[in-house]
């Protein structure tokens, strides 16, 4: 497999599908609420991945009824967080890159941290959630914003992403290097594509990469 190998002063993780394995605990989650709340859960299935919560709430629930089922959700996704597992190869680049990255998710912050914890990875330095941006992805705004609090322009940063909700927001977020975990999104000239994250080395403040 070729090796690509990418200067960087800062690289900026997704948390769900890209450090942590949390996509079976948050369909059973999110069909339970909709079970609850009498919704078809096929349809609040569909594009739920990479959005924030309070986004997917909106699109099903209206009016006084959607601050209750945002709290329902967030209570129902802690309830499932201990039954998360780490990516491959995630917990070990995380800990050699510490200081150089920032998790980018569109899940609370409380529920980004149980995972994360459930998971074995050391607490992040910056955690970029939901809550803390007016509009989530596909916006960039996630993204922006951790890359102003590491104090490291976009241009010097590398995005990890795996939904096409987040892959959308890091394009956005350019010129950032972007690099798909999973391959359920196609990528476009100058991307690269991992497996997982064991395919990717941090060594002497560069990333060496090699491609499914």
């Amino acid at each position: 497999m070729p090796d690509h190998k990418i200067d960087c002063r800062a690289v900026l993780f997704d948390c769900d599908g890209v450090l942590v394995d949390s996509r079976e605990a948050a369909e059973h989650a999110w069909t339970e609420w909709a079970e609850t709340l009498n919704i078809d859960p096929h349809k609040v299935l569909e594009g739920l991945h990479g959005r924030r919560s309070v986004d997917t709430v909106n699109l099903h629930v209206s009016g006084r009824k959607q601050k209750p089922a945002l709290a329902l959700i967030e209570e129902t996704e802690l309830a499932t967080a201990q039954s998360t597992r780490p990516i491959p190869g995630g917990v070990e680049l995380f800990a050699k890159l510490h200081s150089h990255t920032a998790v980018v998710t569109s899940a609370s912050p409380a529920l980004a941290n149980a995972r994360l914890n459930a998971a074995g990875y050391p607490a992040p330095l910056v955690v970029v959630s939901g809550s803390d941006v007016g509009t989530g992805k596909p916006s960039p705004q996630a993204y922006l914003r951790a890359a102003e609090q590491l104090h490291v322009p976009i241009q010097e940063c590398v995005i990890f992403e795996d939904s096409p909700a987040g892959v959308e927001a890091a394009r956005a977020a350019r010129p950032a290097r972007v690099i798909i975990v999973g391959g359920t999104v196609l990528p476009r000239t100058g991307e690269i594509v991992v497996r997982d994250l064991r395919q990717v080395r941090w060594v002497q403040d560069s990333l060496h990469v090699s491609t499914i």
